[in-house]
């Protein structure tokens, strides 16, 4: 393994960070990006768990359009996100993205499950706790 690798599986994710990786797999999210982050400017920290709900509406939207081919890439840094991630991001990724895609009140043409086959191993495990809250109230966390 390249110590570029070695580096890459070390490295943790923070507030500061973490949607880095993910304009860099999706490009298309950047305009959303910069206009919530114009949004909340004047907040101390950019509540992240609202960027993660605008994610969950760009990627449905990409699911009803047939429009995944950055799926892959995408769906990539949120293992990442859980592998990798401080707290606040596992939280972020499990609770702010995973749940929005799960809610069936935001699909229209879509079903949550219609994301599973992008969903690496650590991203399936949490998705599966999200969708065992929301069936028996088995905590997440």
């Amino acid at each position: 393994m390249s110590e570029n690798n070695v580096n890459a599986l070390s490295f943790e994710f923070d507030r500061s960070n973490m949607f880095v990786p993910l304009l860099q797999a999706d490009p298309s999210f950047r305009e959303k990006w910069e206009t919530f982050q114009e949004e909340y400017r004047s907040d101390e920290e950019l509540p992240l768990y609202l960027a993660m709900s605008e994610l969950a509406l760009h990627l449905i939207q990409d699911l009803e359009t047939g429009d995944t081919h950055r799926f892959d890439a995408v769906f990539d840094v949120v293992e990442r996100w859980h592998i990798n991630g401080d707290p606040y991001v596992k939280e972020a990724a499990t609770v702010g993205l995973l749940e929005d895609l799960q809610n069936g009140h935001l699909h229209r043409k879509t079903r949550p499950d219609d994301f599973l086959p992008w969903l690496q191993p650590e991203t399936l495990g949490w998705w599966n706790k999200v969708h065992e809250f929301w069936a028996t109230g088995k905590p997440i966390i």
